[in-house]
């Protein structure tokens, strides 16, 4: 169980004191209504009569069965925590865990079950949890686990997969999968996941971030067409364009023919059309003639 805030153990103290059993007890009931998703529980403590079970609404059993007297106790305590967790906004989470063999390549589902994490009001049961490591952007996950320093959590809602291995996480966007199972062999640094197309090469997955900063997007070629006019028309560019990289612009020889030529070759790198070796070559060229 999360750590009690001093407001949730000031409440936890006092329902202890109206129901006559230790802190401890509450608190350990406390953590089995809670996995219950606050509507039954499933406990074992000596105060309670050994192992036992709480059902809302429904039957109440306790290892001392025939105490009926403690059975109503347990009842009625299991009914306030009830109200009290009902009362406590997003402590309730439905989700999945998933943990993993560390020898083989199956692995075990644990669906259902709730989590808290804690929240910033004053009043609420639980101090603040540290962040989620797969960072703030991604809300509770549909399934997550890990093994051999590797975690992992899916968000089916916003199709998102987050891997954390050796100290990165690296967040995936998961487009129309849905993933249903998680293994991996082992001595292998990455899980499998598969889903309704079978195995999910992650390879092909968008990458969205990598320790929270979007991977840089990829430089775009220079077009090799230029617009000759104004009516949004491309034609192949000037001769310059074309000729060979050891070739240079015609001239008759004088200096400033070859200065003209170089100023050519100058706009026309600007504008894209000879590439950055090219226009070097042609300049070496023209300036080898002075």
């Amino acid at each position: 169980m999360p750590q009690l805030s001093p407001a949730g153990q000031q409440a936890i103290q006092e329902v202890a004191q109206r129901h006559g059993f230790s802190f401890d007890a509450v608190a350990s009931m406390l953590d089995s209504v809670i996995n219950g998703n606050g509507s039954m529980a499933q406990f074992s403590h000596p105060e309670f009569g050994g192992s036992g079970q709480w059902m809302q609404g429904g039957m109440t059993m306790i290892g001392d069965m025939f105490n009926n007297y403690l059975k109503g106790r347990v009842d009625n305590l299991c009914a306030e925590l009830a109200r009290l967790v009902a009362s406590q906004p997003d402590l309730i989470r439905t989700g999945s865990f998933q943990s993993q063999s560390q020898n083989g390549n199956t692995s075990v589902n644990s669906w259902g079950g709730a989590s808290s994490n804690g929240s910033n009001n004053p009043n609420s049961l639980f101090a603040p949890a540290p962040p989620d490591w797969w960072g703030p952007d991604l809300k509770f996950p549909s399934s997550s686990g890990g093994q051999n320093g590797m975690r992992y959590a899916w968000f089916s809602q916003a199709h998102r997969l987050a891997i954390e291995s050796n100290g990165g996480v690296t967040i995936y966007d998961t487009l129309d999968h849905q993933i249903g199972g998680v293994s991996q062999q082992s001595g292998s640094p990455t899980p499998s996941f598969s889903s309704q197309y079978g195995y999910v090469d992650l390879s092909r997955l968008p990458v969205v971030s990598v320790n929270g900063v979007a991977p840089a997007a990829p430089v775009q070629p220079a077009p090799s067409f230029v617009p000759a006019n104004n009516n949004g028309s491309y034609n192949n560019p000037p001769a310059y364009n074309a000729a060979p990289a050891n070739s240079a612009p015609a001239s008759s020889g004088g200096d400033g023919d070859i200065f003209a030529s170089l100023e050519k070759l100058a706009a026309l790198q600007s504008r894209g059309i000879l590439s950055e070796q090219e226009y070097s070559a042609k300049k070496a060229e023209l300036l080898s003639r002075l």
